[in-house]
């Protein structure tokens, strides 16, 4: 996902110390009365609140509003289709799944609500509509598991919006933030099973409330002047992205929690809509929020590394994506979280056992080894829908050239491509070159001659692996 444009290259983040507040409407304040220990310490705290947020809207510029981008979609409320699987090409999101057709939506809720329909999808076929906010955070979904696959519409609303269901809507779903994104994703059965998936995204639809209902639309909200997004100014100027983002996420509804953290931003110049620094600071103050900056980037790397905890070399982390209320509010999980691979799932939509550690806790490099991975005849993922196994590039987290076009080994490929051991266990070859037995080559997954980053998928998992009862089985190397 010139050299690839990651989210790993404009980490910064954010501790989580707790400094006084401002009173009253006006958030400036004179500059004696901020510390250069109080500014870096708010510096730190704005950054990792910051981060996915920055994040987000680097993908929303190039998908909906850059059209110039190589990733451009499609204008807000349009949906945008890939009947195609994901590959290396693809590179605005980090960790891409190859396992669904991706459709799109940046949602401009303003004015009103948008309403998205879907047609109904037979049972066998797992599909979801995860609605992402401006914060990140996973506000509703639609889909297999949340809505059945029958034939449906839904209303997605933003904060402001204090309407009722009309008719014909099935549900209304409210945003935390004027703009959102839905992302879909479509089960593929493999590539010929691409035209059916055309068939069904043809029929996801997007409208405006106003030309569902068929009634007279709202005063349209005015314009906006995005502001280019760039990855080196993401690096070194993120408060200024940050504080054009914030308008569009007000403190309101369940983000009320937050005034108080926006007034302590205010006191560093980060105030909703306006340029930053929006008051004035010394030199001194200056160096100061650099240096929150810079040990808010290593925190957040840090817990990156340390969500969940380690199981056969996995690292195993549950409620890591969610909402507001599940993540309570916790900063420094939901930015390590945007730096595991924005746009996760919440736990009981997908589960993801990530890894770059063998079965000794060596890092995985197919440079130096070859190595398996094997799931025993009653150890496969347990699932509603379906699982995977994905392979990613260990230093962009992207999908990685190789010569058959594999980026991934999952479970509907035990029906035809794989090849089972005689005692039913399944034995996964990860290498850089190309194996020479059989079994190992149909069971090849392609790694790069480098470090390995791996994700396993589980789509809609059961209790066992909910709760911990199943266990990802360990990667071994060849000897």
């Amino acid at each position: 996902m010139p050299k690839p444009r990651t989210y790993r290259s404009i980490a910064f983040g954010a501790g989580l110390a707790l400094t006084g507040m401002l009173a009253g409407h006006g958030f400036a304040v004179a500059q004696s009365e901020l510390s250069t220990e109080e500014a870096k310490s708010i510096a730190e705290e704005a950054a990792i609140y910051g981060l996915p947020m920055v994040m987000n809207y680097s993908v929303l510029y190039q998908f909906a509003v850059d059209k110039t981008s190589s990733q451009y979609k499609a204008p807000f409320n349009q949906i945008h289709n890939e009947a195609s699987l994901a590959s290396p090409a693809d590179t605005a999101i980090v960790t891409p799944n190859s396992d669904t057709a991706y459709s799109f939506v940046w949602m401009d809720l303003r004015a009103e609500p948008i309403v998205l329909c879907v047609p109904k999808i037979e049972k066998s076929r797992y599909y979801s509509i995860q609605l992402v906010s401006l914060y990140t955070y996973n506000f509703g979904y639609i889909g297999s598991r949340a809505t059945g696959n029958d034939a449906g519409c839904y209303a997605i609303a933003g904060p402001r919006w204090n309407g009722e269901k009309p008719d014909g809507i099935d549900k209304v779903i409210q945003s935390g933030s004027d703009f959102a994104f839905a992302n879909y994703r479509t089960q593929v059965f493999g590539p010929s099973d691409l035209d059916n998936v055309k068939g069904i995204q043809a029929k996801y639809s997007v409208e405006t409330l106003s030309e569902h209902t068929n009634t007279e639309a709202p005063t349209p909200a005015p314009a906006v002047d995005w502001p280019k997004f760039d990855a080196e100014k993401a690096k070194t100027d993120p408060f200024s992205y940050l504080a054009f983002v914030l308008q569009f996420a007000p403190p309101i509804g369940a983000a009320e929690v937050e005034k108080p953290l926006r007034e302590k931003f205010a006191k560093i110049g980060i105030e909703a809509g306006k340029p930053f620094p929006s008051i004035e600071l010394s030199d001194e103050v200056k160096a100061a929020i650099a240096s929150g900056m810079k040990a808010g980037a290593e925190k957040a790397q840090a817990k990156k590394s340390d969500v969940g905890k380690v199981v056969n070399g996995w690292q195993v982390s549950r409620g890591l994506f969610g909402n507001r209320a599940m993540l309570k509010d916790d900063y420094l999980l939901r930015a390590a979280a945007a730096l595991v691979g924005l746009y996760g799932n919440d736990s009981a939509e997908a589960f993801y056992p990530l890894t770059r550690m063998d079965e000794d806790g060596k890092e995985l490099d197919g440079s130096k080894n070859k190595y398996t991975l094997t799931f025993p005849a009653d150890g496969f993922p347990p699932v509603n829908a379906f699982w995977s196994v994905t392979m990613y590039d260990g230093k962009t987290q992207l999908l990685i050239d190789n010569p058959i076009n594999r980026y991934l080994i999952n479970s509907p490929m035990l029906s035809d491509a794989l090849q089972k051991n005689e005692d039913g266990s399944l034995t996964i070859s990860i290498q850089h070159e190309e194996p020479t037995d059989a079994r190992a080559k149909a069971n090849w997954l392609p790694a790069p001659d480098g470090p390995i980053y791996m994700v396993m998928r589980l789509y809609w998992p059961k209790k066992e692996a909910l709760e911990g009862t199943w266990e990802p089985p360990a990667i071994e190397t060849v000897q």
